[in-house]
């Protein structure tokens, strides 16, 4: 039996505001409203939950997602002209900047929420031979 991520739930202040942050920073559908929920759905099937939650409880997590290189350009270029912080590693020691680790291109930058967002083209150590 293989096993794959179906969904997981991610805590913000505002849950429609994260998920149309997060929508609308990588051109995807306008998430949908399921109960104490906004769904984000990835081309995978996967789900982002978005729970509103007191913000004392929520607890900054590490969100890694990997996209085309079109994808990439399209939310860099809203990241710059929305003038949002972004870092090039996950410790913001590279401020305004990318990196290109594995031959791709990634970048860090927060949520409405403060969890740390990472969108890269090439997946940690690289495509398989």
């Amino acid at each position: 039996m293989s096993v794959e991520l179906n969904h997981t739930i991610v805590h913000a202040r505002n849950n429609r505001e994260s998920a149309d942050f997060f929508t609308e920073l990588l051109g995807l559908e306008t998430a949908k409203a399921w109960g104490p929920f906004v769904a984000v759905t990835l081309s995978n099937g996967v789900t982002l939950d978005y729970a509103t939650a007191p913000e004392d409880q929520i607890t900054p997590q590490h969100y890694a997602f990997l996209v085309s290189e079109e994808e990439f350009d399209a939310a860099y270029k809203r990241i710059v002209e929305r003038g949002m912080e972004h870092w090039a590693d996950p410790h913001r020691k590279q401020p305004g900047t990318i990196n290109h680790n594995d031959g791709g291109r990634g970048v860090y930058f927060l949520d409405p929420a403060g969890h740390a967002m990472e969108l890269l083209t090439v997946p940690y150590g690289g495509w398989p031979s």
